[in-house]
């Protein structure tokens, strides 16, 4: 397996300290967040994020982005995109920016469930993608849909059912460890076999759920929230396991969004420890 850090989860860095940081870590590669954000007084996760490059005029960043990832000796692990399966126009325009870098696949967003009937969300997404793989292909490049909480994808087996059929050689699954301890989780090992051909990607995160009131009846309300990958509830090294007893030898990407360890220490102590994990 080979590692790498989603930028999301670098708000500190600018592009330039981020590739540095990681290649003298000793990571492989890095996944480049690409939205146009918020502005913010402070760095953070979802806005104001100094390692993220905009959208908005992405053409012409397109060789500075590719200075700074082949500068540090980095690969690409993918491309961090925002845009929504439906957003034909910014879709196609990842699609091309991925095949101009080189960086093979870049994750399409699926449609959130609040805005809108599942059924009617779920038949313009298998549109939106049949569209996409198409483009894609001319592209010579590959669409990642990610297992992701309160999208019409949370679980394995809703995602496969959205792109079963289509050419893995043009769409396949990011599976977001993480991101299932929120809602969507199945066995892994079953996970990975329904699958098959379309697990092409894996995002590394943890989270853990905590009580935060109880009502006069004795009812306790929980709420979810980012952990360290030590901490949450997801056993990472049974999980890295998994993937390698499953034959799985591609991308890992790490997106760590807690935030009680410096960020400089954080991305090189979790290197270290899923290392560790896979070295058992």
């Amino acid at each position: 397996m080979r590692f790498s850090v989603f930028t999301a989860s670098t708000p500190d860095w600018t592009p330039e300290e981020a590739a540095a940081n990681l290649a003298e870590q000793g990571w492989d590669g890095i996944e480049w967040r690409i939205t146009d954000q918020d502005a913010a007084d402070t760095p953070g996760f979802w806005a104001g994020n100094r390692a993220t490059w905009p959208l908005t005029g992405l053409e012409a960043s397109l060789p500075d982005i590719d200075r700074v990832t082949r500068g540090a000796g980095l690969a690409y692990s993918g491309l961090g995109g925002y845009a929504r399966s439906y957003e034909r126009d910014d879709v196609a325009r990842m699609l091309r920016a991925t095949a101009t870098l080189g960086a093979g696949r870049v994750r399409v967003t699926m449609p959130m469930l609040r805005t809108g009937d599942y059924r009617d969300l779920f038949a313009g997404a298998r549109k939106d993608l049949e569209w996409a793989t198409a483009e894609a292909a001319a592209q010579g490049v590959t669409v990642l849909v990610e297992l992701h909480h309160e999208t019409i994808a949370s679980s394995a087996s809703a995602a496969l059912r959205l792109i079963d059929g289509l050419d893995p050689a043009t769409i396949g699954v990011i599976h977001d460890l993480g991101n299932l301890i929120y809602e969507g989780h199945e066995d892994h090992r079953a996970a990975f076999q329904m699958l098959g051909e379309y697990l092409q990607h894996v995002h590394v995160k943890n989270v853990a759920w905590h009580p935060v009131a109880t009502a006069s009846d004795g009812t306790v309300t929980w709420k979810a929230d980012w952990a360290t990958l030590r901490e949450g509830q997801a056993d990472v090294g049974a999980y890295l396991r998994a993937l390698r007893e499953h034959g799985y030898d591609g991308w890992v990407t790490l997106e760590d969004f807690s935030t009680a360890v410096p960020l400089a220490e954080r991305t090189r102590d979790n290197l270290a420890y899923v290392k560790a994990q896979l070295a058992t």
